[in-house]
Order: C-alpha cells, then sequence, then structure tokens
C-alpha cells in the first residue's frame, strides 16, 4: 500500500451532522453519509475525511471524546462504520477520519480514573498542576474558548488543563503510556479499513513542561474579542515534544500504508505547517488556518503562501472552509457565484492537497442562525463577535423542493435550514450549464488531468495587482495559470499557447489574454 494518492488529491470533508440525516430524528448520521457517497464520487474526489462520530456527551459536538472506538448512537453503530468505509472504498474513496488526541472529554474513563487521586495508574494521564501558593492557576494560559485555561478539582486538590472547554482535559501526551494508548485508538481503526486520519489540534499535543506564563502581545492596538489573543502562545503549545509522538505514530501508519494529515493552529502557521511535515518521521501533509481566515484573496496573499514552501521536503494541504470558519462563498467572494468559482480554481491550482468542505461545490453562503437557535459554546461565548461556526454546520440542501431540503425528514433539525440555501440543492444544480456544481466538477476533472496541477512545482509570475499569475510545471509540462482577483477587465501578455480552462469571460488572443473581472484562464504553454 502507498500513500501516492495524497499528492493532489481532492479530499472533500463531511461533516456528519449535518450531511444527511437516515432516521428522521434532526441530525446526520453514518447511514445518511452512506446514501450520499455517489455525491462525493462523482464530483471527482479522491477521498473523504469525516469529522468525529465517535461516543461523546457533545459539549464540543464531537471534538470532546468519550470513547475513542465506539460509534455514537446518534451518528449509528460500528456496523455502519464499517459500511461507510467499505461502500466508499467501491467507489473509489480513500476515509480519513479525525482523531481528538489533544485532548477527551471529561467523560472518558481515563479521566474519572486520573482525578481520582494522585497516585493511581491514570494519575499522569493528563495535565495536572498545583495551585501557585495564593491558590491561584499554575500559569497565565488562557482557553480558546473563553477564560482560563486550568480548572480546579476539590478530589486531587489539583489545577487540570484545558485548552478548550472545561469539560475537554488536555491529555498529558509526553506520557508514554499514554502514547500507546493513542496508538492503539489508531491501530483499531486502521485494522477496520481507515486509509488515514485527520489530526485535530496537533501541535497542541504537548505543553511547557515547565509551565512557563506565555508573554503578552505588546504590539496591540486595541483589545482583541478573546483573551487568548492577548498573548504569545510559546509555551502552550507547538513543543518539540510533538514531533517525537509523531514518529512513533508515522510508524504505525507506514505498517498499513495510511496518512496523516494535522490541523495546525499557531501564529506562524505556513511555518508550524512545514516544519510537521518536514521528512519521512514527520506527518505526510499538513493544513493551516492561513487561508481558512484570510478575509481578501489578494496575489500577495497566495504568493507568501507559496513561497514558504519553496524548497520544502513535506507536502501542503489547502482549503478555504470547514466546520469552523466563515464559509468562502461569504467570506471571499460575496456570495457572487461567479466569484464563488474563481476562488474554487484558484484552490484546485495551488501546489498540494486540496479539501473541499460540504456544501462548497454549491457555492453555500455562510448559514444565518439567530441567537436564540444557536448550539456551538464558541459561538454563544464570544456572542455577536464569535466566528459563528454554526453557520458553516446548517444542513445540507439535497433536495430544493422537499421537505428540510431532504435533508431530513423531520420538521426541523439540529440546526435550522438556510432558506437561500434551498435555490442552491444539489438537484436544482445537477446538470445546470454555469452552476457552482457543475463548475466544480468541471474543475476538479481538469485539475486530474494534468499532472503539473496535481504535483508539479508552483512558479510565481510578475503581474501588476490584481492579476495573480504563476505556472505550475511537471515534466515537459507547463500550465500558465491566471487570474483576476479584481471586478475590472485586463490584458496581459503571453506567449504562444493552448488555452485550457477558463473561468468566466477569459480568452486567449493573438499576442495576449483578455481577462474579464473576476476571471481566469489556464494556458499550456
Amino acid at each position: 500500500m502507498s500513500t501516492d494518492w495524497l499528492r493532489g488529491a481532492v479530499i472533500y470533508q463531511i461533516y456528519p451532522r449535518s450531511f444527511r440525516d437516515s432516521d428522521g430524528d434532526g441530525v446526520g448520521d453514518l447511514r445518511g453519509v452512506i446514501e450520499k457517497l455517489d455525491h462525493i464520487a462523482e464530483l471527482g474526489c479522491d477521498a473523504i475525511w469525516l469529522s468525529p462520530f465517535f461516543i461523546s456527551p457533545m459539549k464540543d459536538y464531537g471534538y470532546d471524546v468519550e470513547d475513542y472506538c465506539g460509534v455514537d448512537p446518534l451518528f449509528g453503530s460500528l456496523a455502519d462504520a464499517d459500511a461507510l468505509i467499505k461502500r466508499a472504498h467501491e467507489l473509489g474513496l480513500k476515509v480519513i477520519i479525525d482523531q481528538v488526541w489533544s485532548h477527551s472529554s471529561d467523560q472518558h474513563v481515563w479521566f474519572a480514573e486520573s482525578r481520582q487521586s494522585r497516585d493511581n495508574p491514570k494519575a499522569d494521564w493528563y495535565v495536572w498542576a498545583d495551585a501557585k501558593r495564593d491558590g491561584s492557576p499554575p500559569n497565565n494560559w488562557q482557553a480558546m474558548f473563553g477564560g482560563g485555561a486550568w480548572t480546579w478539582d476539590s478530589r486531587r486538590r489539583q489545577y487540570y488543563l484545558h485548552n478548550f472547554l472545561i469539560e475537554q482535559p488536555d491529555l498529558n501526551v509526553r506520557n508514554p503510556a499514554v502514547q500507546d494508548a493513542l496508538l492503539d485508538v489508531a491501530r483499531f481503526w486502521l485494522e477496520r479499513g481507515v486509509d488515514g486520519f485527520r489530526l485535530d489540534v496537533v501541535n497542541f499535543f504537548t505543553h511547557d513542561e515547565q509551565l512557563r506564563d506565555n508573554p503578552p502581545i505588546t504590539t496591540l492596538k486595541r483589545a482583541p474579542p478573546r483573551p487568548h489573543q492577548f498573548q504569545r502562545h510559546l509555551y502552550d503549545r507547538t513543543q518539540p515534544e510533538t514531533l517525537e509522538f509523531i514518529a512513533r505514530l508515522r510508524t504505525l501508519l507506514d505498517e498499513y500504508g495510511a496518512m496523516a494529515v494535522g490541523e495546525i493552529e499557531d501564529e506562524e502557521p505556513l511555518k508550524v505547517q512545514r516544519d510537521y511535515t518536514d521528512g519521512e518521521d514527520r506527518l505526510h501533509t499538513a493544513y493551516s488556518f492561513f487561508l481558512l481566515r484570510t478575509r481578501a484573496m489578494t496575489p500577495a496573499v497566495i504568493k507568501d503562501a507559496m513561497s514558504q514552501w519553496e524548497g520544502a521536503r513535506g507536502w501542503p494541504s489547502w482549503s478555504l472552509s470547514n466546520h469552523d470558519v466563515t464559509r468562502f462563498p461569504t467570506r471571499l467572494a460575496a456570495d457572487d457565484p461567479q466569484r464563488t468559482k474563481l476562488m474554487m480554481a484558484l484552490l484546485l491550482a495551488l501546489r498540494g492537497t486540496a479539501f473541499i468542505y460540504q456544501g462548497d461545490e454549491l457555492g453555500l453562503s455562510h448559514g444565518d442562525v439567530s441567537f436564540e437557535r444557536l448550539r456551538d459554546p464558541e459561538a454563544i461565548a464570544f456572542w455577536p463577535s464569535g466566528i459563528g461556526r454554526d453557520g458553516a454546520r446548517t444542513p445540507m440542501p439535497w433536495a430544493r423542493d422537499a421537505n428540510m431540503a431532504d435533508f431530513t425528514q423531520a420538521p426541523d433539525a439540529w440546526l435550522p435550514l438556510d432558506p437561500r440555501h434551498r435555490a442552491l440543492a444539489v438537484d436544482a444544480q445537477t446538470g445546470v450549464e454555469g452552476s457552482v456544481l457543475e463548475f466544480t466538477r468541471a474543475a476538479i476533472a481538469f485539475r486530474k488531468s494534468s499532472a503539473a496541477l496535481r504535483e508539479g512545482e508552483f512558479v510565481a509570475l510578475d503581474a501588476p495587482e490584481p492579476v495573480l499569475a504563476f505556472e505550475r510545471r511537471f515534466g515537459e509540462e507547463r500550465l500558465l495559470c491566471l487570474f483576476n482577483l479584481g471586478p475590472d477587465p485586463v490584458r496581459r501578455p503571453v506567449a504562444e499557447g493552448a488555452a485550457r480552462f477558463s473561468v468566466g469571460a477569459a480568452e486567449l488572443k493573438t499576442g495576449g489574454t483578455a481577462l474579464g473581472g473576476y476571471s481566469a484562464l489556464f494556458v499550456a504553454i
């Protein structure tokens, strides 16, 4: 078995709660995923990534795991997971599943034992520390979801670390016994046939052993919306010991021919992304929030991202949307179909593996969810200035005129269906020339037809703003990629070549190209 398929692959992220409900309870499930795998295969994707479906109290909607080897009844059963893997493989789709190893749920049996005393067999499986002499927490670390990152436990008379919710205690991944247990979890799923793992906040796995305070950011011009944004995160994440554990994981993955993609959350995202993939004892690939949080796409943004990977041994991954950020048609394209197509084409033209989040292929806008319907603890805690992650998690629309757009047979779902999404449903776009869905299919097919796009080198070219120009090269194939990221038409001289693919009003003319506003042209030269 080999992981060569990963280079240049297109991977489709499924958030199971919101993908398809097969049993009418208003919550998506694994059987619902199975029902719609054909849609993903027909897009031309190479693999799926499934967000967590494990047993969980759902304080963070599955990212607080109570049992890493069990399927939550809300989503189905272990037999359903096996059936999903089997069906995906029949369709030629690889299966990647989330692993949340930075922390567990506070309902996990490991934590229940760990908190009982300071000398039980799992006493050191989580990050515990004594109070300061005045009773205050061990240091100044702040949780991502608000408040301090330490909570007092009266049984042990110590604090435990939680980088996210109080109900998500941090595992002590420095501990070899914890590493062994996590590798056993990986082996359990590899034996069931999964092809790889997406590692949630992988650079949070270990912390500074001395528990030093994070220094403040001294350049802030005004108070940020979240307490953790006041600090430089030098000591609560991205520690060298994490790479030692990753080396152990890589050895196991290599036994099965499986892969791992890491999620990076850091102040220097591209540097850490590169570090975590630098060699055969590191991750196969990694992505960060560099493009996921970009508010405006410019040539400088793309050139910066690509330049930081020059000469790298590792392989990057890129995405414009996921379950944690504002959907890219809203964030980057003002919900305009033409600009949405342009951003999709740009994503698929970058050197690396491309991740498409469910609904990206439809051009779904960020969902409108009222405060009364919010479910996400992050969104509630930081209302109204939070990311609003629920807006990225509203139900997937399959049929325009069906009940709840055919997401569920229930009268309502765990999150509301945005009425604007009905017109963008799969059945409303299938076979419709010019639709975002049909464009996405064509763009993926074009990427798959070009070795230069899948795995060639990236060569930036000079061009006046707002034109982004670069070449992708592989062997004898050279592909010139031109993107007009602005609203006004532009012309650019181009050497002799043949137009291969276009977005919007873009064409190759004698002596150059004519690029309409928000258009792109790919030229074989």
